[in-house]
């Protein structure tokens, strides 16, 4: 049985990548509120959409169960997790956004590369 099935396991948001990932997805679009600026509108509008693909890519890959699919959604939500970490870089260092503000996004989403990392491996093992 994989981890996201196991007991403790009830739906896609008792995932601890999912709930890092929403933090991230709510902070982006937070951020966004207050710092939006037009030289920054491609970086902004690219991170919101990558940040908000890995909350939602568990949680549909979440509804098909225990299927290869669920193993495929769960790589896009990884690939998605590695470009807002990117993203979130580029907008501290260009200071679209104040750095001291990304800091505590860019931990969060870490983490939820990091579990999803560590789901794919194990799903991927047993497959």
């Amino acid at each position: 049985m994989t981890p996201a099935y196991s007991p403790r396991v009830r739906d896609h948001r008792s995932l601890k990548a999912w709930q890092e990932a929403n933090v991230v997805a709510r902070g982006v679009i937070g951020l966004s509120r207050v710092h939006w600026r037009p030289y920054g509108a491609a970086v902004i509008g690219q991170l919101q959409r990558s940040s908000l693909s890995v909350q939602l890519n568990i949680a549909e890959g979440f509804a098909y169960g225990n299927s290869p699919t669920y193993t495929r959604f769960l790589g896009i939500a990884y690939g998605s997790a590695v470009e807002t970490i990117e993203l979130l870089e580029l907008a501290a260092s260009t200071r679209i956004f104040p750095p001291e503000f990304v800091t505590d996004l860019l931990a969060h989403a870490v983490g939820a590369r990091n579990c999803l990392l560590a789901l794919l491996k194990h799903r991927r093992r047993f497959s």
